[in-house]
């Protein structure tokens, strides 16, 4: 059976569930509303680094190589013999691999993993994930293409809007701006359901003035938050 997935309260739900109802009301656009834990796994960064330390490691044998020859000598307790030329460069290749193994599994601990993915990278896997999700849930879903997605992602701090054809043939991505403001800022004060509701509002009155609402427009999707 699935876990049930909570990232905020039951009053944000409510909040923002009924935000989209009153938004929706005055306009044919239909809003979808997402918050996720996190857009990736960052599983790749992990590797990045892990390769990216087991090549420092070896580079820095190859620098000083007397200071690492005389520490392999040490810990054979200083009866070894002078190895080959095969023996050392095995021995640096297997430091290589044990140092690319430790930092993979230090980076198995998901918030370091994240705290050393740059700022860009996590921007952009949060793009891509609003994008997919709205490409599955939302494009093309409404007779008039007015579908827009309202993306959180919270372990990366970032938020998106993504619109389907019509509303973007008309509203210019700047115009989102004081909606994704108003939602961060909220966000950062520990409130998300309002942050939501509010970008929830702003979107809708955005709608309102493109797309009023006609007669006889359903409900086409969904109404309530999702968490993912």
């Amino acid at each position: 059976m699935p876990r049930k997935v909570n990232h905020v309260s039951a009053e944000d739900h409510r909040i923002v569930t009924d935000a989209v109802a009153a938004a929706e009301r005055h306009t044919d656009g239909e809003i979808v509303t997402i918050i996720a834990a996190r857009s990736s796994d960052y599983d790749d960064v992990a590797l990045v680094w892990a390769s990216v330390g087991a090549f420092l490691a070896m580079s820095l044998v190859a620098l000083f190589p007397d200071f690492y020859r005389g520490l392999y000598d040490a810990l054979r307790g200083g009866w070894g013999h002078e190895p080959t030329t095969n023996e050392w460069l095995g021995t640096i290749i297997a430091f290589g691999v044990v140092k690319w193994i430790g930092i993979w599994l230090i980076l198995l601990w998901r918030p370091l993993r994240l705290a050393l993915t740059p700022r860009s990278i996590k921007a952009a896997r949060a793009r891509a994930r609003a994008i997919d999700l709205f490409k599955v849930g939302t494009e093309a879903k409404t007779a008039g293409r007015t579908g827009v997605v309202l993306y959180v992602s919270l372990a990366e701090h970032r938020a998106d809007i993504v619109a389907d054809e019509a509303i973007a043939s008309k509203v210019a991505p700047a115009i989102w701006g004081d909606a994704m403001a108003a939602l961060i800022e909220r966000i950062r004060a520990g409130q998300p359901g309002e942050g939501m509701a509010e970008a929830v509002r702003q979107v809708g009155a955005v709608l309102a003035t493109h797309f009023p609402k006609s007669d006889g427009n359903p409900n086409e999707l969904c109404d309530r938050l999702i968490e993912i």
